[in-house]
């Protein structure tokens, strides 16, 4: 072998690497993870309020007591036993389990398989009048709520944001609201003209006939003694979120001022909003069945939560269930919606527990 040939022929394995020969770095490029996205503060807020185990069995119990209502009744007026009167009648479940039938032969009946939960002084089915009342609690409820916040959203920012006399009016009238029990004007307003309503608003579709006239203005008796309160909270929070630094940008950058609020500040006032809902709309529903109770709401044959314990408070000492299973459904209601407007103001502002 010539040596020439040896040593212009070095081994392959000691030849140092060439540029071709090291590896690309885009071979890795799949195995590097790519950086998670931080959550947004809302994102942020709903997980630590799934987190909170009370809020979340309150939440599912209120969801189980918003479907029963909905659709509870033509379940429930279908699966029923037919009935015999005394008179040898035969009654389908559609008709007694109605809530405004009358049963004269069925008074103050304790629960059986045709009346679940029993019934009233006249005969009335228990359940079904307790479904309905729910119905109109939350329906209410949720008049009110949509009334007051978008009243006091729109009163409150613009006050907090261009002050002047927006700004004065509304400091007033919120200090004589504050200052005047916001359930006793309710009182006032459905006592002097409940009457009245009960006459204009009875052919109203929905609402009017069967006792239920009253309810428009109940809600918006009920939505004036809260938008002040929303109001004076968005007030003092547009305040705050007008200084900071990317409502300058906003300006600098020659945006209007209906602009800014609509796409700067209205949106950074949702929590405070969603927070103020889930803790106010429990006391909207206590009003409304107060005023049922005293008699100033729903009227008979009507069917409300309030009026039903108004009904059967004086038969506590001998038919016990008619006032009981509507006051522990109304409890319940409260607790669950307190628990949850607790959780979900520890969700959005946790400094709240400092």
């Amino acid at each position: 072998m010539d040596t020439k040939d040896t040593l212009s022929s070095p081994d392959e394995s000691a030849r140092p690497a060439l540029p071709e020969d090291v590896e690309q770095p885009e071979q890795h490029a799949e195995a590097v993870p790519e950086p998670k996205k931080s959550p947004t503060p809302m994102q942020e807020s709903l997980r630590r309020f799934r987190r909170d185990t009370r809020s979340m069995i309150c939440l599912a119990i209120m969801i189980l007591f918003l479907l029963i209502p909905l659709i509870g009744p033509p379940i429930y007026r279908n699966i029923g036993p037919v009935m015999t009167t005394s008179t040898g009648t035969q009654i389908h479940p559609q008709e007694y389990r109605d809530p405004y039938h009358q049963e004269l032969d069925n008074q103050d009946q304790g629960p059986s398989a045709y009346y679940w939960l029993g019934t009233d002084s006249i005969g009335r089915d228990l359940l079904a009048r307790l479904m309905q009342g729910l119905l109109i609690s939350f329906a209410v409820a949720i008049v009110v709520e949509i009334v007051t916040d978008v009243l006091g959203l729109i009163v409150g920012t613009l006050a907090g944001y261009f002050g002047g006399w927006m700004d004065q009016i509304l400091a007033r009238f919120t200090d004589i609201m504050f200052a005047f029990p916001g359930l006793l004007f309710a009182i006032l307003l459905t006592g002097i003209f409940g009457s009245s309503a009960d006459t204009f608003f009875d052919k109203v579709p929905l609402v009017g006939g069967n006792g239920y006239a009253r309810l428009i203005l109940v809600s918006c008796a009920l939505s004036l003694v809260s938008w002040p309160l929303v109001a004076r909270l968005v007030r003092g929070q547009t305040l705050q979120i007008k200084e900071q630094p990317f409502i300058e940008a906003a300006r600098a950058s020659g945006a209007s001022s209906s602009k800014t609020i609509i796409h700067h500040i209205i949106p950074n006032l949702f929590s405070l909003i969603l927070v103020q809902i889930s803790l106010s709309i429990g006391g909207t529903i206590i009003g409304e069945a107060g005023l049922s109770f005293l008699g100033l709401g729903v009227q008979p044959p009507g069917s409300s939560i309030g009026l039903m314990i108004n009904d059967a408070a004086n038969l506590v000492d001998t038919y016990p269930w008619e006032v009981l299973f509507p006051s522990i459904v109304l409890t319940i209601i409260v607790l669950c919606l307190s628990f949850i407007g607790d959780g979900m103001r520890d969700a959005f502002d946790p400094r709240s527990k400092d």
